[in-house]
């Protein structure tokens, strides 16, 4: 087979040759040899099972520590090499491993894994028997510089083991961080090096030992090549004809629904159906290349067996883009792959591009063009949203038209044969309609290129990413659904983090965050944070949420509270939050706002939480934070809570652009990921 694991004694002698600190050590093949070797080395020592198929010693009873003796070397040697068999029969036994016993330390980890996606991935935290139980952990996507390790190593809850607590004394942190560059540089420069880890890599006052290894190659092993890819022209997603190919009047058909979307778009609309002459009231052809006029883009629609002809007649035609809405390809196994790839064959020999297939399809708002089969249009607005799931479109889009937001673009991406999340990317990147971007991501098939791509778009808009498949099951659900397998979730998350994207976990939130950075002003530059409310309640509960969601509320300062106490009611909050009170009128708003907006230099985001009452309407607490808006750089965030009292002062704000959210907690949530990406993309250099 060519994967294999090498022997812990093989593992030994690579690390070394990258700095790392191993114990002596001699590979036995008898008793007396064991007893000769461990009186060599110097007692105790510790014995192990050398055998590829036992990767757990110890659950096979294949370790034994604190040797002291020639005849206790002896026994040890029979009892592990006899216990191994019993554990498995058909292990093969290449002998046993005599070595220095280390001296107690803390015990940390190294791992290395090849993720599908993403590639070399190494892993660091709390080593030793618990480590699975603990899962105290952080990852780095290779390469990695020297910054990024000296975090990575801080960045563990245990910490302050390594930098030393309640009077212990500090280990070796400057060790540490020389033994993982060294393992990073070991597996960057191994590329048949699948996987490793080294725990416990034991680290003391002065220095560390790695006292276990295990190394896994694959002789085999070959890189996923980056596949060529031509540049999509942007006005192929803003077509002046379309042709729907599987056309219908029968409203249980996807052909009259896709139909149906288009019927508003403003360009030529050309129906095929090769039994009918009229369609929807349009006329319709039996071919594509029975239409007369040229036509920009194609929606296929018809059985996947016979797409592949469909295709055909498309490169005659000279359609530049198809939409394959069709099912019945890759995703549902060998034969389905082998008609996905003769489709792909055809549109290539004809440089057709295609979104697709097994997808919903693309809308473009602003342009009035929708070929997918949603219940209703979405509206236009500033969000892209880009999804390898259709339905999560269809709920998406229904949703969004009770909430009052709008899209730029929206893409089903399918089984990515041709364009994938990439082409989809640039285009938004270069999209004048495009604010901020959603991303709904099962799996990704270069990550590396994902990574570079979308840190570009993300320096000039932002991007919020959900990606499914955090447990086990869900992994497994996402493999099912799109023909591939899912990623590591958390290698997901580092490359989204490391490429300046705003990961979040539910869709709500990621249109919540996409909204706020959509905002003019919302670009969030720091966590320092003011809160301005009428109510002591919210008050005291945006102090809780602040401190949780790691936003910073800033003590005011005395030439603030000077100013404000000259017309504030002497039993306002004196901090911050500023509670103004339940009586405070929108004068008194407007005062505090007047102030606040002269020392914008002091804080970088101002969160005004309102609720119903009589004294100040929420139409009227809306126009001042309007007012407040036109006075300073910095992001104004409003949280209008109630019921419909609320409405005219939320839909004020949405007129002019205003954040707001309908739930506290959910405020601060939302801003303190935007914010925690915001700071961790500065520190990695992005803007």
């Amino acid at each position: 087979m060519a994967k294999r694991m090498l022997s812990e004694a093989e593992g030994y002698e690579l690390f070394q040759k990258y700095g790392v600190p191993t114990p002596a050590f001699q590979i036995v093949t008898g008793a007396d040899e064991a007893a000769e070797a461990a009186s060599e080395i110097g007692y105790p020592v510790v014995m192990k099972i050398i055998s590829p198929q036992i990767v757990h010693k110890s659950d096979a009873g294949g370790v034994i520590v604190g040797i002291s003796g020639a005849e206790e070397a002896k026994k040890a040697f029979n009892g592990i090499v006899a216990s191994a068999k019993e554990y498995n029969p058909d292990a093969e036994i290449h002998g046993v491993i005599v070595e220095e016993m280390a001296k107690p330390g803390l015990e940390l980890i190294l791992g290395g894994k090849t993720d599908p996606a993403f590639g070399k991935v190494i892993t660091f935290g709390m080593g030793g028997t618990l480590v699975e139980l603990m899962k105290d952990v952080t990852l780095r996507i290779l390469p990695v510089h020297e910054s990024e390790i000296r975090t990575m190593v801080k960045e563990i809850n245990a910490y302050p083991l390594i930098s030393g607590y309640r009077g212990m004394k500090p280990r070796d942190e400057e060790s540490l961080i020389a033994i993982i560059t060294g393992v990073a540089r070991f597996f960057e420069e191994n590329p048949n090096v699948m996987e490793f880890d080294i725990n416990p890599l034991r680290l003391y006052e002065s220095g560390a030992c790695a006292v276990d290894a295990r190394i896994i190659v694959d002789d085999d092993y070959r890189p996923v090549g980056r596949k060529q890819r031509k540049l999509v022209p942007p006005e192929y997603f803003t077509p002046r004809s379309v042709a729907v190919i599987g056309a219908s009047s029968d409203q249980k058909k996807m052909g009259y629904a896709v139909l149906h979307n288009l019927l508003h778009f403003p360009g030529q609309i050309y129906p095929v159906n090769n039994k009918r002459t009229e369609v929807q009231g349009l006329k319709s052809y039996p071919t594509v290349t029975a239409i007369p006029n040229p036509v920009d883009l194609a929606v296929i629609t018809v059985p996947a067996v016979h797409v592949p002809k469909v295709m055909q007649e498309c490169g005659e035609k000279g359609i530049p883009l198809v939409v394959v809405i069709t099912a019945g390809f890759k995703e549902t196994g060998p034969e389905g792959k082998v008609l996905e790839d003769r489709m792909l064959e055809i549109a290539r020999s004809y440089n057709i591009r295609i979104v697709g297939p097994n997808c919903l399809g693309l809308i473009v708002p602003p342009r009035g063009l929708d070929t997918t089969y949603v219940h209703q249009s979405p509206n236009p607005g500033n969000i892209a949203f880009i999804s390898q799931s259709g339905a999560i479109i269809n709920t998406v889009v229904d949703w969004s038209l009770t909430q009052d937001i709008g899209f730029s673009a929206v893409f089903s991406v399918g089984n990515q044969s041709d364009l994938d999340f990439l082409d989809y990317l640039r285009f938004v990147e270069q999209d004048k309609n495009t604010k901020a971007v959603i991303l709904y991501v099962e799996q990704l098939t270069d990550g590396r290129e994902f990574m570079e791509v979308v840190s570009e778009v993300a320096r000039k808009k932002p991007v919020v990413a959900i990606k499914s498949g955090s447990s086990q099951k869900g992994q497994q659900a996402a493999s099912s659904h799109t023909g591939s397998l899912s990623g590591s979730y958390e290698v997901y998350m580092e490359a989204f983090r490391r490429s300046g994207v705003i990961p979040v976990r539910a869709l709500r939130g990621a249109f919540e965050a996409a909204e706020l950075l959509a905002a003019p002003s919302g670009y969030l530059k720091g966590r320092r944070a003011i809160v301005v409310t009428n109510a002591g309640g919210f008050a005291v509960l945006s102090s809780d949420y602040a401190d949780m969601y790691g936003i910073q509320l800033i003590d005011l300062p005395a030439e603030i509270m000077d100013e404000l106490n000259e017309f504030l009611p002497d039993y306002w909050s004196h901090g911050n939050p500023l509670d103004l009170l339940g009586d405070a009128s929108e004068k008194r708003f407007e005062q505090v706002f007047e102030v606040l907006a002269r020392h914008s230099d002091l804080w970088d985001i101002a969160f005004v939480v309102g609720f119903p009452n009589l004294v100040l309407t929420s139409e009227g607490l809306a126009k001042q934070v309007i007012k407040f808006t036109e006075k300073t750089p910095n992001p104004v965030i409003g949280t209008f809570l109630g019921g419909e009292s609320m409405d005219a002062g939320i839909k004020l704000l949405k007129e002019h652009h205003i954040p707001n959210f309908d739930e506290l907690e959910q405020t601060f949530k939302v801003v303190g990921r935007v914010v925690w990406q915001r700071c961790r993309a500065k520190s990695i250099g992005l803007p």
